[in-house]
């Protein structure tokens, strides 16, 4: 299998940090670059799937490393590392390796559990709703253009003829039409709107909402086919552990003396 350099160049920087060991990859002009750092590469690069642990893995690695460690001696020697751009470069970067590490340490130490998983899949679930709709809308500035149009369509002009006249440009090339949409998905004031409705019905009154006034038409409707547990457990977990990040962030930032 090829060898990728641009992704062995990511894996590099993403272990410039790990920690040297006794047993030396190679001494440039005097200095070590320990073993370690060429294993972590090696697994980082390994686990994208792009390559498998090889001896020809292993030695571009260990060329890269070293070319890599020749041109950080060079760039020293230089004083980049000196440059206020690079100095402060290299504090975000410290920064964010150490707020990762402290990150992956609290969701370790406090992880979601299954318990909170299933909530969340049950909340989710319950305001996804067992139906969804095929909904068309046409978008109006004011209250009496939708007035107006209403009236038009009631008298049996074409819906889809008339949404390309919708002020969202994004839909009125194709009939107003939203797809297959769930009332969760959608502001509550503009579900309200077509939830009620029957198949081929449109909106008596224009719906008012963030983005001006809108006449909606139902298309159909069809049971929602909401994926299992398991299907959705790892984006759950994830959603979950991030916001436990968030929670954890915002009580230390009030705890915090900021002045």
């Amino acid at each position: 299998m090829t060898f990728k350099p641009a992704r062995l160049l990511l894996a590099l920087v993403a272990v410039a940090s790990a920690p040297a060991f006794a047993q030396n990859l190679a001494v440039v002009n005097g200095k070590a670059i320990p073993s370690s750092r060429a294993e972590a590469v090696i697994k980082q690069v390994v686990a994208q799937g792009q390559n498998q642990d090889s001896p020809e893995l292993r030695e571009a690695v260990k060329n890269d490393l070293i070319a890599r460690e020749v041109l950080m001696q060079e760039a020293v020697k230089q004083g980049y590392d000196k440059k206020p751009e690079v100095r402060e470069a290299l504090d975000n970067a410290r920064q964010s390796i150490v707020v990762n590490a402290l990150a992956r340490e609290y969701i370790t130490k406090n992880p979601v559990s299954d318990a909170q998983i299933k909530a969340e899949y049950d909340k989710v679930k319950a305001e996804t709703g067992d139906k969804e709709y095929h909904v068309r809308h046409i978008l109006f500035t004011t209250e009496d253009e939708a007035k107006a149009a209403i009236g038009k369509l009631k008298g049996g002009a074409k819906f889809e003829e008339m949404a390309k006249t919708s002020k969202d440009t994004g839909t009125a090339g194709n009939g107003g039409d939203l797809d297959w949409v769930t009332p969760g998905a959608l502001p509550p004031e503009f579900s309200a709107g077509f939830t009620k409705l029957q198949k081929g019905a449109i909106t008596d009154v224009p719906v008012k909402t963030n983005a001006g006034f809108h006449v909606i038409k139902l298309d159909d409707t069809r049971p929602v086919k909401f994926p299992s547990l398991d299907e959705v457990k790892p984006q759950l977990t994830e959603n979950l552990s991030q916001q436990k990040l968030r929670d954890y962030q915002e009580q230390m930032v009030k705890k915090a003396k900021v002045q």
